[in-house]
């Protein structure tokens, strides 16, 4: 099946929600977005890639990543209410990319299994022409059974628009590249070390572009750096817990999100299963948790604000759900106001 739907034409705000196909997923769900209230309503679905874990939305056109062995990327039309394959998918020379993103005329993917970074330029109607660069990942951990190689788990453009950041579970580091956008060429320019066994997995900027915060997935906190993007250079600071003080756990992080205006985090916890809400100092330097509360399902992998900074959207994988939170504009705290069923929900994207 390539898609299914009810009407053509959408206006407002849109939510594409990925899913495992290989875990009882439905592919790709379109939904429409109620600017009051929040709630989702699908109107389309696509199954026609496998396991589309992550997505990323540009204009009319949105990205998905195939997590499978041979690993690719697929575009989807997204104008009607079922998001209708554009070709097909375009192969990543990596295995299991786990995140996508745009940057410089470019679509990046981060291939976990095979500890790798790809550039594949985009053609005029948005989709991905063959890869033109892969940078491989090297180095490992000292968590024997995560970290025996490299694993990419992000890749991002920085604020700037001037780097590309990589962030490896495996080999507990944040590798800076520079991207041409000429000929699509990767290179590397600095990789900065992070502490052993801590696994980081996915990165956010504060809005200033002066900080950066790196959710780890081995131990349940967060990094906060300095970001120099004048001299494309990270910095560690300290860490943060995102669990509360005598958890047992298991704790693994999943997502972490800034607000737009810099005052609040918020992180995913899979294994307790909550959202958490730090706090940050006014230069974006400090972070401090003041509230956990439970994501509304089982193992939030993914979350999400919508373009209004006044909801976060949860896709709690192992529940199969979305559910969405209305967030305190004073404390930052989310409190649940509604879910949808989405199976094997692995990624949110709103625009």
């Amino acid at each position: 099946m390539g898609g299914t739907g009810t009407d053509q034409g959408r206006n407002g705000v849109r939510a594409y929600i990925g899913s495992f196909t290989s875990a009882g997923g439905r592919g790709v769900l379109a939904a429409d977005v109620d600017e009051e209230t929040g709630a989702l309503t699908v109107t389309g679905v696509s199954d026609a890639v496998a396991d589309p874990s992550f997505l990323a939305l540009e204009g009319a056109v949105l990205h998905a990543v195939s997590e499978t062995r041979a690993g690719a990327v697929a575009a989807f039309d997204v104008t009607g209410p079922a998001p209708r394959p554009l070709g097909a998918p375009v192969p990543v020379d990596g295995a299991g990319p786990t995140h996508l993103a745009l940057a410089a005329g470019h679509l990046l993917t981060a291939n976990y299994t095979s500890g790798s970074v790809t550039a594949l330029p985009l053609a005029g109607d948005g989709t991905a022409r063959p890869a033109s660069a892969v940078l491989r990942h090297e180095g490992s951990g000292p968590v024997a059974d995560r970290q025996g190689g490299p694993h990419a788990h992000q890749v991002l453009p920085d604020p700037s628009g001037d780097w590309v950041v990589s962030v490896d579970l495996g080999t507990d580091s944040v590798r800076i590249c520079a991207l041409d956008p000429a000929t699509g060429e990767l290179r590397l320019h600095g990789e900065t070390a992070l502490r052993p066994g801590t696994g980081p997995r996915h990165l956010a900027f504060h809005p200033a572009g002066t900080h950066a915060y790196v959710l780890n997935e081995l131990e349940p906190t967060l990094t906060v750096c300095r970001w120099d993007a004048a001299r494309g250079a990270l910095e560690p600071l300290g860490e943060t817990p995102v669990v509360p003080e005598g958890t047992t756990g298991p704790s693994y992080p999943s997502e972490v999100v800034v607000a737009s205006d810099g005052r609040f985090l918020w992180a995913a916890v899979r294994g307790d299963d909550t959202l958490a809400v730090l706090a940050l100092g006014a230069d974006g330097a400090e972070a401090r948790l003041v509230a956990t509360v439970p994501c509304g399902g089982t193992w939030p992998r993914d979350l999400t604000l919508d373009p209004s900074g006044r909801r976060l959207y949860a896709a709690n994988e192992r529940s199969g759900d979305v559910t969405w939170f209305t967030l305190d504009p004073d404390t930052g705290i989310p409190s649940r106001a509604g879910a949808i069923e989405a199976p094997a929900a692995s990624c949110v994207v709103l625009g």
